[in-house]
């Protein structure tokens, strides 16, 4: 009877992981599934175009050893050896590197462990997302929020001396239009002294 549960415990964990495997393949962002020593079992296809390596470059290999030690991050390593072994998961860690093939990126990491029935070594699902694009989206658009504040500030300037100015020629029209009623009433009064 025993030997049954066992037979449908490993029956079910090989149905979960050919699950795991198909839906992390599916995924359209890269994706890792590392055994319990950080070495890479598994990643899908959406990390080998990503990343520009091959499968016999990645499998097997402990993640810090990928690309010629690429991935040997200090964030990374925080994250895989102090944090997420004290919890079942971490979301939403972001991490600035400099890549060889791609370049600098600013990707996002999730990562969650899960453990075979019965067993205490767990294996780890990783999660990574990049934000590179949408980060610089981000920077023009603070950077261009900034030059249209100054240039508002600017114009509002000029607009402010501009009323001003007309301000003072209105004073002087107004002023000048309060002459001409004065003269019109003088030259209204000579008239009319003229007369009698």
């Amino acid at each position: 009877m025993n030997r049954e549960n066992e037979l449908n415990a490993d029956e079910i964990w090989e149905v979960a992981w050919t699950y795991i495997r198909t839906v992390v393949d599916t995924l359209r962002e890269p994706f890792l599934i590392l055994d319990e020593d950080l070495k890479v079992i598994s990643a899908n296809k959406t990390f080998y175009a990503f990343f520009q390596v091959k499968p016999e470059e990645t499998e097997g290999k402990r993640v810090y050893d990928l690309g010629n030690g690429q991935w040997n991050i200090r964030k990374l390593k925080i994250l895989l050896e102090d944090i997420l072994p004290k919890n079942t998961h971490f979301e939403d860690f972001k991490v600035e590197h400099t890549f060889p093939k791609i370049g600098k990126k600013i990707i996002i990491l999730n990562a969650r462990r899960i453990y075979k029935r019965g067993e205490t070594r767990p294996i780890m699902l990783l999660a990574m997302e990049d934000i590179t694009r949408q980060k610089q989206l981000e920077d023009q658009l603070k950077e261009y929020s900034k030059s249209l504040t100054i240039e508002v500030a600017k114009r509002t300037a000029e607009l402010e001396i501009r009323v001003k100015e007309l301000e003072r020629v209105n004073k002087i029209m107004i002023g000048r239009e309060m002459k001409m009623i004065e003269l019109k009433r003088e030259l209204e009064k000579l008239k009319k002294s003229k007369k009698s």
